[in-house]
C-alpha cells in the first residue's frame, strides 16, 4: 500500500514480514557477529590502530603478570606465555591445512618435530653437523618442513577424509619412531644445549635463557604477527579462495577449474612450514629435544586448538592454541586430566557452537561486507522508488468518479484491497 500525502510508499504484508524477519535475525547476530561488522566499516587508519594497541597490550603481557590469569607459583608466568605463544603459532599452521583447505592432518607433530630437530642438528654441541647461528636454523627450519609436507602430499593429498587422516597420522608417527631409531637423532638421550639467539645482559648472561621466558615470548609473538600478515594475504588472494572452494566442495571446484591438487599442496607445504617454525622456536627454548615430545596426543591436542578456537578463523585459531596451552599450565592440579577436560569441552563445543569460540568468516573479501551492504541500499531505493511510480500510475488511471480514500489499491502481487 501506498500513502498519498506522504509521498514514501508504505510496505505490504509481505514486506514488513522480511523486514521484521531481517531485524530477528540482526538481532540474533548483534550479540556475536556485530564486533565484526563493526570492524569492516572501520577505516583502515583505525583499525591498525586498533591493532597497534592489542599488540602493545600482548607484548606487555608477561611484565604486568595480571593476578587473574597467573600461572604462578605452580609455572613461571613468561615461559608460561611463551609456550601459549607456540600453540597458537602451531593452531596458525594448522589452520591453513583443516581451516582453509578442509585437509584433516592428524600428524601435524611431524612437521614441530622436524623444525625441532633441525634447530637441535645444526646448534647442539652434541650433534656432530656443521653449526650455525641459531637465528639461521628459522628459516632453514621452515625449507626442511616445507620440503617434507611436499613428500608428504605427493603421494597422499589424492586421498581425502578419513583416509588422509590415517595416512597423516601415520606420518608423524614414522618421524617419532625414525627418531627413536637412528642413531643420529639420540632416540631419548637427545640434544643439550640448543642453540639461543645472540645477546647478553648487563651482568653477562644471555637474554635468551631457558630460565628468562618473556625475550621469547617477545620472538615468538613478533613472529606470530608476520605469519598472521603473510596468511591474510594468502587467504584474500586467489590461493585462499581455491583453498575455500576446496574446502567447501572439491568435486564443485575441481569442475569450475580449480587446480585442486596443487592447491592442496600449496596449503600442505605452507601449513609444513610454520609448523617447522614452532617447533624451532620451542627447541631454542626448551634447549632439549628428544622423542618423547612428538607423541600422537600433542598431535590431536594440535588439532582440538584450531576446532575449538574456531577452524577456518585466523584469531579463533589463536585464540584456541593459547587457550589449550594455558588450562593445564594454570590449573597445575588437574594437568594429566587435560586429555579428558578437552574431550569433553570440545564434546560441549560441538553441540552449542559447532563453528568454534570465533567462527569463520562468511566473506573472502575485506570489503565484500560493506559492498553487500551497499548494494542492499540500492536495491531497496530502486524498489521502493518504483513501488511509488508504479502506485502514481495506479492513482493516475483511475476512473473520474472514483471515491478519494485516502489510499490507493495495489496489485495482485501484494494481495491486498485497502
Amino acid at each position: 500500500m501506498s500513502a498519498i500525502g506522504g509521498g514514501t510508499p508504505m510496505p505490504s504484508a509481505r514486506t514488513t514480514q522480511k523486514i521484521d524477519a531481517d531485524e530477528s535475525f540482526g538481532g540474533r547476530k548483534r550479540f556475536l557477529g556485530g564486533w565484526r561488522r563493526r570492524w569492516n566499516r572501520m577505516a583502515r587508519w583505525q583499525q591498525w590502530l586498533f591493532l597497534i594497541i592489542v599488540a602493545a597490550a600482548v607484548y606487555y603481557l608477561p611484565v604486568a603478570n595480571p593476578w587473574l590469569i597467573t600461572t604462578e607459583p605452580g609455572n613461571d608466568f613468561p615461559i608460561s606465555c611463551f609456550q601459549m605463544a607456540v600453540y597458537a603459532l602451531v593452531a596458525v599452521g594448522l589452520n591453513v591445512v583443516i581451516g582453509f583447505a578442509g585437509l584433516l592432518d592428524l600428524g601435524y607433530i611431524a612437521f614441530f618435530a622436524i623444525g625441532s630437530y633441525t634447530a637441535a642438528f645444526f646448534t647442539s654441541p652434541d650433534s656432530s653437523l656443521i653449526h650455525i647461528p641459531y637465528l639461521w636454523t628459522l628459516p632453514l627450519a621452515i625449507g626442511i618442513a616445507m620440503v617434507f609436507g611436499v613428500a608428504l602430499g605427493l603421494p597422499t593429498l589424492r586421498l581425502r577424509g578419513d583416509y588422509l587422516a590415517i595416512v597423516t597420522l601415520g606420518f608423524g608417527e614414522i618421524i617419532r619412531i625414525l627418531a627413536t631409531i637412528i642413531p643420529a637423532a639420540r632416540g631419548q638421550v637427545g640434544f643439550q644445549e640448543v642453540g639461543h639467539p645472540p645477546g647478553t645482559n648487563a651482568e653477562g648472561h644471555p637474554i635468551f635463557s631457558a630460565s628468562n621466558g618473556t625475550p621469547w615470548y617477545w620472538l615468538a609473538v613478533t613472529v606470530i604477527i608476520v605469519i598472521l600478515i603473510l596468511v591474510g594475504n594468502l587467504e584474500r588472494s586467489r590461493v585462499g579462495r581455491s583453498w575455500i572452494a576446496i574446502r567447501e566442495d572439491e568435486d564443485a571446484a575441481e569442475i569450475m577449474g580449480v587446480p585442486t591438487f596443487k592447491f592442496k599442496l600449496w596449503a600442505f607445504a605452507i601449513g609444513a612450514g610454520i609448523g617447522g617454525l614452532s617447533g624451532a622456536l620451542f627447541a631454542g627454548q626448551v634447549s632439549f629435544v628428544n622423542n618423547q615430545k612428538f607423541d600422537v596426543a600433542t598431535s590431536i591436542l594440535f588439532v582440538a586448538a584450531v576446532v575449538l578456537g574456531g577452524s577456518g578463523n585466523k584469531v579463533g585459531a589463536i585464540l584456541g592454541g593459547a587457550i589449550v596451552a594455558y588450562i593445564p599450565l594454570r590449573f597445575t592440579a588437574i594437568a594429566d586430566w587435560k586429555y579428558l577436560i578437552f574431550g569433553v569441552l570440545l564434546i560441549i563445543m560441538m553441540i552449542f557452537r559447532p563453528q568454534g569460540l570465533v567462527a569463520a568468516k562468511s566473506h573472502l573479501l575485506t570489503y565484500s561486507r560493506l559492498i553487500g551492504d551497499k548494494v542492499k541500499e540500492l536495491q531497496a531505493v530502486r524498489g521502493g522508488s518504483s513501488h511509488a511510480a508504479e502506485s502514481a500510475s495506479v492513482w493516475r488511471a483511475r476512473p473520474a468518479d472514483a471515491p478519494v480514500t485516502g489510499v490507493v489499491p495495489t496489485d495482485a502481487r501484494d494481495g491486498g484491497d485497502e
